[in-house]
C-alpha cells in the first residue's frame, strides 16, 4: 500500500516562511500530477496547488497565488510547496495526494479531490505571533 509522507510543517510568525516536503516511496511519481491540499479546523479541506507529472502545469487556488510555489523532483520522489509571506489564515494540516487519473493539472485540486489517492497523515502549519 502506497502512502504519502508529508513533513516540514511547525510554528511559524506571520510574514515567514516555510518548505513542505512530501516523499512518495514506492511511486512511480512521474506517472502522476501531485497535489498539495490543507484543511484547517473546522473547514473543508482544500486544494492549494497542483504539478504536473514533469512540472509543466501549476495550478494555485487564489489565496496563495504569488506566495506559495509547487515543485517536484520525480527522481528523488519528491514534491516541494514552498509558502513565503506565511498568514494566520494558512494555519492548517498540509496534505499532498496523488492524481491517478490525470498527469496534467486542471485546477488545484479541490474540484477534483476524488481522484487524489495515498494520502498521507498531513503535517501541521501553525502561522502565530
Amino acid at each position: 500500500q502506497v502512502q504519502l509522507v508529508e513533513s516540514g510543517g511547525g510554528l511559524v510568525q506571520p510574514g515567514g516562511s516555510l518548505r513542505l516536503s512530501c516523499a512518495a516511496p514506492g511511486l512511480a511519481l512521474d506517472s502522476y500530477a501531485m497535489g498539495w491540499f490543507r484543511q484547517a479546523p473546522g473547514k473543508e479541506r482544500e486544494g492549494v496547488a497542483c504539478i504536473g507529472y514533469n512540472g509543466g502545469s501549476k495550478y494555485y487556488a487564489d489565496s496563495v497565488k504569488g506566495r506559495f510555489t509547487v515543485s517536484r523532483d520525480n527522481a528523488k520522489r519528491m514534491v516541494y510547496l514552498h509558502m513565503n509571506s506565511l498568514k494566520p489564515e494558512d494555519t492548517a494540516v498540509y496534505y499532498c495526494a496523488a492524481n491517478l487519473m490525470r498527469s496534467i493539472c486542471v485546477s488545484p485540486g479541490t474540484t477534483q479531490m476524488d481522484e487524489f489517492h495515498y494520502w498521507g497523515q498531513g503535517t501541521p502549519v501553525t502561522i502565530s505571533s
